[in-house]
């Protein structure tokens, strides 16, 4: 099923409502908005295609309870977390729930783009495009042995000077492997870190 370029965005703020649908309307997608993950389960039909863009926190049933009751109901569409509280603990959990990213607010207009594009390229749910996963795992594949170790670490939701500590080497070391592992996987975004690593430990696993 080709999953066109509708975007159901789901948030309880109407003046982000308001502001994303304009801004990604103005991109050419169809924009069909909803207050809350309750509008949006009411309004949506399983055959429906696109992706939804769904706030973290809101009323009565948050992000994570979206992505769970969607897929009770069959409806295999990508979902992109929106957040102003993003964390590591909480990207992981986004991630390994079906989302397909996890932004933090304020986001950049092209990192929702960016987002919102790579959820339409996926179909029927699956985690990455080859595309982008033979991406990944080339980067993936330029870390060394200790930087996988430090990303491990952050990757178990660690602060630096447990990851040190259990290292056996300085803070200011784990710092430095961290910024090169952001480097080498060439984000800025702890949650797209994280996303990116899920991806390329889900292939190995295979």
């Amino acid at each position: 099923m080709t999953l066109g370029n509708f975007v159901h965005l789901v948030d309880d703020d109407a003046a982000i409502r308001d502001s994303l649908t304009l801004m990604l309307g103005t991109r050419g997608f169809q924009v069909r908005a909803y207050e809350s993950a309750i509008d949006f389960l009411e309004r949506i039909r399983p055959t429906q295609s696109g992706c939804v863009v769904a706030d973290m926190r809101m009323p009565m049933m948050d992000g994570m309870e979206l992505m769970a009751k969607m897929r009770v109901l069959n409806i295999a569409l990508p979902v992109v977390i929106i957040t102003a509280y993003a964390d590591v603990p909480l990207a992981i959990r986004a991630m390994k729930a079906g989302a397909t990213d996890l932004l933090e607010k304020p986001f950049e207009e092209e990192a929702l783009l960016a987002s919102v594009w790579r959820a339409l390229s996926m179909e029927g749910g699956s985690l990455a495009p080859d595309a982008e996963t033979r991406s990944i795992l080339a980067r993936f594949a330029t870390l060394t042995s200790r930087e996988k170790d430090v990303l491990a670490g952050v990757l178990r939701g660690k602060p630096n000077k447990v990851i040190a500590h259990e290292l056996g080497i300085a803070v200011r070391t784990v710092e430095l492997h961290r910024a090169n592992v952001m480097a080498k996987m060439k984000t800025n975004s702890l949650a797209e870190l994280v996303r990116m690593s899920l991806v390329a430990l889900s292939v190995a696993k295979r």
